[in-house]
């Protein structure tokens, strides 16, 4: 095992000053359910939600994006996390609504988390991988990642990536590029199925339970007053192979996907550390998995 996990090439880059940057949860998020048990930290630079036997808690963005490099560095609830889910995900509204997910479901103690990640376009999901990490995710902040763009939603733990789910709108299957998305966390009680199928239940005598968020940035287009407001040289235009126009330039999320090595470090996870993938869930698609899972 490997503990210096390869990076995705991220490239730095300046802003405009309209463009959300994040690291301050008073500026960039706002306490949207808990009744208080939401709390921003550290002058700003921590969001603690806790979860009790009478309610979680969750917070969102003030803006929405369409389109962006979403970081979130996370610690979740340690010891016995039976029961307990703790979200992070990008979703529009509606009933024909986008959503990119990641879920962390809690585990008994000395047993691990499993991350559960999912893709909805157009009101349809049914995309679920799951996962085991490769660490103890409750003793440190770790970043988690999702790289959206035109092409590709591209899911990364401390930089590795661990999914790409890629549009292959060619060949009918819808993929998430319109709906302007809001973030959102939240810590729950889902002690129904979250754990072992739901056999295992939430251990009350062991709340508050508390997952701890820090580091939140949107390296994104920020979509506000029906226009979308993009870090400058996001989506210039540039000259592409054959004299056609493309999109190009500046903000290497815009263009993001997986080199050789980003790619086969991404198949050793999922070969390592993958313990559902709907593609080969032939029980649960008697008539044939979904398109996507047939193309490379």
């Amino acid at each position: 095992m490997m503990r210096t996990p390869f990076a995705l090439a991220i490239a730095a880059m300046a802003y405009t000053v309209a463009i959300a940057q994040g690291g301050n949860f008073y500026q960039d998020a706002e306490i949207s359910w808990g009744q208080g048990r939401g709390k921003i930290v550290d002058g700003g630079r921590g969001l603690d939600l806790t979860l009790d036997k009478t309610s979680g808690s969750g917070f969102q963005s003030k803006n929405e994006y369409l389109f962006g490099k979403i970081d979130m560095q996370i610690k979740l609830v340690p010891g016995n996390s039976a029961g307990t889910v703790t979200t992070f995900y990008l979703s529009s509204q509606g009933n024909t609504h986008d959503e990119i997910d990641f879920e962390f479901l809690g585990n008994v103690s000395g047993e691990p988390y499993t991350l559960h990640t999912n893709v909805f376009a157009q009101g349809q999901g049914q995309r679920e991988q799951q996962f085991r990490l490769w660490f103890d995710p409750t003793k440190n902040f770790h970043t988690y990642s999702i790289i959206w763009n035109p092409q590709h939603v591209i899911f990364a733990v401390d930089g590795t990536p661990i999914r790409d789910f890629k549009n292959h709108e060619a060949r009918g299957v819808a993929f998430p590029k319109s709906q302007p998305m809001r973030l959102y966390a939240s810590l729950w009680n889902a002690d129904d199925w979250a754990t072992q199928g739901g056999r295992v239940k939430a251990d009350w005598t062991q709340a508050p339970f508390v997952a701890s968020f820090r580091g939140f940035k949107a390296d994104a287009c920020v979509w506000s007053n029906g226009k979308q407001q993009c870090p400058v040289g996001t989506m210039e235009t540039v000259a592409t192979p054959g004299g056609r126009r493309g999109r190009g330039g500046g903000s290497s999320w815009w263009n993001q996907q997986l080199g050789d090595m980003s790619y086969r470090r991404m198949r050793w996870v999922q070969r390592k550390f993958m313990i559902y993938n709907y593609c080969t869930d032939t029980k649960r698609f008697p008539q044939g998995v979904p398109v996507e899972c047939k193309l490379r």
